[in-house]
């Protein structure tokens, strides 16, 4: 299996043996060694391929890397956070994930609808099985645990992934940044309850996640 370390916070360097990895298309800075490149097509869970979201109309296109040697890995100088996953599985952004082994399964997950009024649905990443995945942050990420006692509201703009045994939800009101004047329409915030972490980041995301 390919081993997986940081150089850095914003640099990902990947060991392989003749193993391979899956990463986000056009991620691959430099490497070393033997390396064959392929770009994934496809889709679905669990297949080697594409994994597309549909939050906002967006794609997100993988490529297959296989050789002997180290590939190193960054995005737009990105914060990188590695997730160890043992049969479980993490729910994350689709433009967070940077890579993953080959021996995690992608595909796409319903998790909601957006807006009572405007009925839009709202699909996450999955990730799961056995391995290393590296998400991406915009600043270095914190998680955030969620008790059974103790369920946590989340901005949209901020939120990267989460993982464990959680149910999300989607509440229309005030979000922070609604509240500070600086947003339009309907408003909602996500809140997660029973036994888990959330990945959030420091810096919003550019995008119309908090306001349909």
């Amino acid at each position: 299996m390919a081993t997986f370390r940081l150089q850095g916070s914003k640099v990902l360097a990947v060991d392989m043996t003749g193993d391979a990895v899956k990463a986000k298309n056009g991620s691959m800075v430099a490497y070393d060694g033997r390396m064959a490149f392929k770009k994934l097509s496809g889709g679905g869970e669990g297949v080697r391929g594409m994994v597309t979201r549909r939050i906002t109309g967006e794609q997100m296109t993988m490529m297959e890397v296989k050789g002997e040697g180290t590939c190193w890995f960054a995005d737009r100088a990105s914060e990188i956070n590695l997730v160890g996953l043992r049969g479980d599985k993490l729910y994350v952004e689709s433009s967070n994930l940077l890579c993953t082994d080959t021996g995690l399964r992608t595909g796409t997950s319903f998790t909601g609808v957006r807006g009572a009024s405007q009925g839009n649905g709202l699909f996450t990443t999955t990730v799961e099985g056995h391995g290393q995945a590296a998400i991406m942050s915009e600043g270095p990420a914190v998680v955030l645990r969620v008790g059974h006692d103790h369920p946590l509201t989340v901005d949209p703009g901020a939120y990267i992934a989460h993982q464990g045994n959680l149910r999300q939800s989607f509440q229309s009101g005030v979000t922070f940044r609604t509240f500070l004047g600086e947003g339009g329409g309907e408003a909602f915030q996500i809140l997660f309850e029973g036994d888990g972490l959330v990945y959030v980041q420091p810096s919003e995301r550019n995008t119309i996640a908090g306001d349909v």
